[in-house]
């Protein structure tokens, strides 16, 4: 028998790629688990032994258990140096019971929390000592015993053998391994030596770090990854040999033949570890400070009632109460009962604690998220803004008493203040007893192709190349790309680099690779964190959080509590702050009137975005759909628009409008499904029916709702039955009833929670009325809460501009504010801190220079007047490049020119300003440096495309023209016309006659041609199940000019034929025919196209050039510049050269003979542009001819296009 017991799993980071959880659950990958392998080699236990961590720990002990394994528990660790100079030594411990636990799991905190040294948690020997109870050791390579031994150190070795039995009486043991590395052999004579000596065992090993032999070198490429190094590499430390994989007892059995008794430790070693946890329930909720004579129950039900008082104010001035209030308080008794029941008092008592710290320090708190808004509890104290009872919102779908399992208030902050929130949460309940929630990087699908790329020698381009072959769509994984991406597959297929860089992928796809922090868990616990779980920080203590992530705490009875960052509320926050100091008018957003019928009717256009929740086109088009004007309809599309519902969204719009009737199996389910036109979009719906027709209690019907979510055959046999038997005792006939339990269990999968849908509704609600009444603040606050994304800001301005009819003013280093501003109703003014490359450091400077002394009147007094330490010049040249400094009175170029000389008077304006001396460079006597007038370095404007390409570059998108612009003379020559009169030309043709047969003849169509701005370019991978393009990857281009988008889908395999230039914020030549494609189902008419043609630049250069003149105004002999720039392109195809030359006697055209016809591209453009003027190149063009197209299907008999 033997048990391996030193196992280390993905989750040593550093080494190591035995899975702990399948591929699947962590995102790809392909490969069995330790507990899968364990237990196909019939091993009784086994053990993981992390480095310096434990957070495979929980996930690790359930699989074991799952598969009849007994799981040990330990864990890597380094202790101190003995001696100064000593590197850290090794120590292996094991966990033998619930003391041992709590001791290793204090050890490894305090090795992270105080013991860091450039990086590496080392354990103190006074920690050891102090928590070595209930722990196993194993001292083997990288100890101080196996060194000493290693230069026949007798002395030192027994010193250090016996300084750790002291620790460690009758619970040491010496590991041996023979993994073939150097040493191993010699170590283990030692070890055997030294016990025999000491009585201290030997017990064997074979420091695993992966499953297979094969595993070796995806577990090379693993290290490398994290060491930074490439696999060939001669100088690189080899720490590993192929035998470090998961022997068999056979294997290990044979392996130490000759000391059977290192084989016979290991199974009395897992004799000796038996630690159980304990999962939740019970949960471990943390203590609230309640008042003298209270305990948590009673301070909440004098809270809860106080609260309600107040709410009924409140309800009074505003929409009302819904109920009387003996009702009201009906439900609060009833709620507080179950709360006190199942001792969660304390819980809603913290939560309504740092809640209302929020709201009364500054911090935006959302009404609330999650089934937690269907509590009048949480109404009442304050946790959440929403009255539940006008929206029949249930309390059992946040807590049932018939199914104990902790509630869960998700709670969105203000994202600027949610950490001054968690700070006042860590003050209150201690620093130990607070911590945040580690989060596990996992290898995906495009990095790990980069990684492995790169550690197997490739340049980056190679890795980059396949890597974006693959979509890059969430969740996106190798095997999925193999099977969809047709250019990937052919590689893989075809190319032997490329294969090998994919199989290691696939090898190492979903391993843990980091850790982070969760996005908004906290956890708060009773007694110290470190009682319960570890913790992990970054050196110095800096994010300091639990080493089991969200699931496995919950596992273990600690509970989490969100404090989610949602942006909305700063937004809204944002735009009520300037509403107030623009226009004196203070806003209470929970006091909007409910029914404000231009709200709605901003709804029903569509023209939605930026409102929270209705951003996406499918959502717009749903809003236009349903006309919402009700908040319930605002609820009803929250809830319809996802997955699986979204199918009924046409049949509750027809339901709505009166166009389809709405029929109920029975009348009682009329009062539950009467606000949604008799469809269930709503759990709670079905829980109400249940409740109703078959007398269910509502907890009861929430754990029908739940079955009817898991599908498992006997358990929704045995609810089908309840419900049959409870409908009929209501009078109800087992037909109906079946087939209401049938129409129940169809949507109880896609029914949405109502509570989080009414919560986020309300959201949705004022972010729409502020969209509405106050469009220029609203849209500012929104800009300003998306400066750091770039695209999304470029997408909200074109909103302003095209959508609004709001005026956005250019950035301006002398109007602007960090963020986005409102100087005047339906005016926005660009903030500085969107300007790339400007960080909010350095503008914070200039501000406040600016509004201490005045305007900057000039690029000299600027830069005197700012502290250019922290405005460098990468900062000035993105100002001057996104027109920030236009005010200052000279063009870009010259700015950009003058920059050097500015930086250079500021410089010494700040010398001699510090040494006392008012003269300025080394002139005695000279004026005070703000009067003092230097002169600029003056330059012909940038042509307009460097212009716009480097606004571009600082703003995302062109402030001063659009891209075609300087390409408008080209486009106009070749091409058909512009994209927008193309469109329009076709929306304003009249509809097709009618043939014979009733329909449509649909009149030839024309190839037409014209440019574009490529807007975007997606990979959709296809559905393998659907039929037609659908099936099939494709990627759809969005091509835009004038304000007129229009997209078209290029199947995978000819997109790969025009990638090179078909790229976003690039231009392109289309040849197609250009069509409306009829308005359908839920489809407003669009232009579409067909048979698109792909030209790029160069292409219709050469194909549609026809004379390149040059304006000659130089002496004609300094023509050795241009011979150098035509001579490499000559070319028989090229295209003729003549040259206008005049001086001031005579003028005349020289055309070149045929020798010096040359081949023309972008790059000899702009480099004559640049070495000639721009107004110095001209190129003749041909217009382009349509072919002569014939109606298709005419020839066949048919009537119609294939529109």
């Amino acid at each position: 028998m033997f048990v391996h017991l030193r196992v280390h799993t993905e989750y040593s980071l550093t080494d190591g790629i035995v899975r702990v959880e399948p591929p699947k659950r962590k995102g790809g990958g392909v490969g069995a688990t330790l507990t899968s392998r364990a237990a196909e080699l019939g091993f009784p236990a086994v053990a993981i032994t992390d480095r310096s961590n434990l957070f495979a720990m929980v996930k690790f002990y359930k699989a074991a258990e799952s598969v009849g394994i007994k799981p040990i528990i330990g864990a890597d660790l380094w202790l101190e140096e003995r001696m100064p100079q000593e590197p850290p030594e090794r120590l292996t411990l094991l966990v033998q019971n619930d003391e041992g636990y709590r001791n290793l799991a204090r050890l490894i905190s305090l090795g992270y929390t105080d013991g860091q040294i450039r990086g590496q948690p080392l354990i103190r020997w006074d920690w050891l000592a102090a928590h070595a109870g209930g722990l196993i050791a194993l001292s083997g390579r990288d100890g101080a015993i196996f060194r000493a031994a290693q230069v026949d150190q007798v002395g030192p070795a027994l010193d250090a053998l016996q300084r750790l039995s002291a620790l460690f009486p009758d619970r040491l043991y010496l590991e041996i391994a023979r993994c073939q590395r150097p040493g191993d052999e010699e170590w283990v004579a030692a070890a055997c030596a030294l016990s025999r000596h000491s009585g201290v065992p030997v017990v064997a090993t074979n420091d695993v770090c992966f499953l297979e032999r094969d595993d070796f070198e995806a577990h090379e490429a693993r290290v490398c990854i994290a060491q930074g190094r490439v696999l060939a590499d001669d100088k690189r430390p080899r720490e590993y040999t192929p035998e470090q994989y998961l022997k068999s007892a056979e294997q290990m059995a044979e392996l130490f033949a000759d000391i059977p008794a290192a084989l016979e430790n290991t199974v009395e070693i897992a004799r000796r570890c038996s630690l159980t946890l304990k999962f939740a329930p019970p949960y471990h909720l943390p203590n609230f400070p309640v008042p003298e004579g209270y305990d948590t129950d009673s301070w909440l039900l004098k809270r809860a009632h106080e609260g309600l008082q107040e709410r009924f104010a409140e309800l009074r001035a505003t929409a009302g109460l819904s109920a009387s209030e003996d009702e009201y308080r009906q439900r609060l008794d009833y709620e507080l009962g179950i709360i006190e029941k199942m001792g969660f008092a304390g819980y809603f008592l913290v939560v309504s604690d740092f809640i209302q710290w929020a709201k009364t320090h500054g911090c935006p708190v959302g009404p609330g998220r999650g089934s937690g808004a269907g509590s009048l509890v949480a109404y009442a104290i304050r946790i959440t803004d929403l009255d539940p009872l006008p929206y029949n919102l249930l309390f059992e779908r946040f807590l049932n008493p018939e199914r104990v399992s902790m509630p869960d208030f998700d709670v969105d902050f203000c994202m600027d203040n949610r950490d001054r929130v968690i700070e006042y949460v860590t003050q209150k309940y201690g620093r130990d007893h607070v911590g945040q929630i580690i989060t596990y990087a996992t290898m995906a699908a495009r990095g790990v192709i980069r990684d492995v790329a790169r550690v197997l020698g490739h340049g980056y381009g190679f890795g980059d190349a396949i890597a974006k072959l693959v979509p890059a769509t969430p969740g996106a994984t190798l095997v999925d790309a193999l099977e969809t991406v047709p250019e990937l597959k052919r590689r893989y297929e075809t190319e032997d680099d490329t294969r090998a860089v994919l199989d290691l992928g696939l090898a190492l796809e979903g391993i843990t690779r980091g850790v982070g922090v969760h996005a908004g868990g906290v956890v708060i616990a009773p007694k110290p964190l470190t009682d319960y779980a570890p913790v992990y920080c970054e050196p110095g203590g800096v994010g300091l959080r639990t080493q089991f992530d969200m699931k496995d705490l919950e596992a273990i009875g600690l509970v989490k509590f969100d404090f989610l960052g949602l942006k909305t509320l700063t937004i809204i926050q944002e735009a009520v702050d300037t509403i107030r100091r623009n226009r004196g008018v203070a806003l209470d957003m929970l006091k909007l009137p409910l029914d404000d019928p231009q709200t709605y009717a901003l709804y029903a256009s569509g023209e939605t975005t930026a409102v929270f929740q209705m951003e996406s086109p499918g959502m717009q088009r749903a809003a236009r759909d349903l006309k919402p004007d009700t908040f319930e309809d605002i609820i009803a599309l929250v809830s319809l628009y996802r997955p699986g519902p979204m199918e009924l969204i046409p049949e509750y719009c027809a339901r709505k409008r009166g166009e389809a009737k709405v029929e109920y199996l029975h009348p009682d389910m009329e009062p539950v499904l009467s606000p949604t036109y008799g469809i269930f979009v709503y759990q709670e719906q079905v829980m109400q029916v249940a409740q109703r027709l078959a007398g269910y209690t509502l907890g009861g019907a929430d754990l029908l709702r739940r079955a009817m979510g898991k599908k498992k055959p006997e358990e929704m046999a045995q609810q089908r039955e309840i419900f049959r038997k409870g409908a009929q005792t209501r009078g109800i006939s087992a037909e109906v009833a079946d087939s209401i339990f049938d129409l129940m269990e169809k949507f109880a999968n896609y029914g949405f929670n109502k509570s989080h849908a009414a919560a986020y509704a309300l959201v949705s609600y004022q972010t729409a009325w502020l969209k509405t009444h106050y469009p220029a603040e609203f849209m500012a606050a929104v800009m300003s809460c998306e400066m750091a994304h770039t695209d999304t800001v470029v997408a909200m301005r074109d909103e302003c501009r095209l959508r609004m009819g709001l005026t956005v003013l250019p950035p301006d280093i002398n109007q602007s504010q960090i963020r986005f501003t409102v100087p005047a109703p339906r005016q926005i003014r660009y903030g500085l801190g969107a300007i790339k490359g400007v960080g909010e450091g350095a503008l914070e400077g200039i501000i406040a220079e600016r509004q201490a002394n005045g305007p900057f009147k000039d690029l000299f007094d600027f830069c005197r007047r700012i502290d250019t330490r922290k405005v460098n010049k990468r900062v000035l040249e993105a100002l001057i490049f996104s027109g920030a400094l236009d005010c200052l009175g000279l063009n870009r170029a010259s700015l950009h020119r003058s920059l050097p000389k500015a930086l250079q008077f500021a410089e010494a304006a700040a010398r001699r300003a510090s040494s006392g001396q008012e003269d300025l460079f080394g002139s005695a006597g000279d004026a005070p440096a703000e009067s003092l007038h230097i002169e600029p370095e003056l330059a012909p404007e940038w042509s307009a495309r460097e212009l716009l390409a480097r606004e571009r570059e600082t703003l995302g998108f062109y402030q001063s023209a659009h891209p075609l612009d300087p390409y408008a003379e080209m486009i106009d020559e070749i091409c058909s016309g512009r994209l927008p009169e193309l469109v329009r030309a076709q929306l304003s043709s009249s509809p097709p006659p009618l043939g014979s047969d009733g329909k449509p003849v649909w009149p030839t169509r024309s190839k037409s041609m014209f440019a574009a701005w490529v807007k975007d370019v997606r990979f959709f991978k296809g559905d393998a199940t659907s039929e037609g393009r659908s099936a099939r990857p494709s990627y759809k281009i969005t091509l835009e000019d004038g304000g007129i988008e229009i997209a078209c889908w290029v199947d995978a395999d000819a997109f790969a034929r025009v990638q090179s230039f078909v790229k976003p914020d690039g231009l392109v030549f289309v040849i197609a025919e250009i069509g409306i494609a009829p308005a359908r189902d839920d489809r407003e008419p669009e232009p579409r196209l067909y048979a698109p043609e792909f030209l790029g630049f160069d292409q219709v250069l050469r194909e549609y050039a026809q004379r390149l003149t040059l304006d000659w105004r130089r002496p004609l002999a300094e023509l050795s510049p241009l011979r150098r720039l035509l001579m490499p392109r000559r070319s028989a195809d090229g295209v003729p050269v003549s040259v206008r030359y005049g001086n001031a006697k005579a003028a005349c055209m020289l055309d070149f003979s045929s020798e010096w016809r040359v081949r023309l591209d972008d790059e000899l453009l702009q480099q004559l542009q640049q070495l000639l003027g721009s107004d110095c190149v001209k190129v003749s063009y041909r217009k382009y001819v349509a072919p002569v197209s014939e109606r298709r299907f005419a020839a066949a008999g048919g009537a119609f296009d294939d529109e």
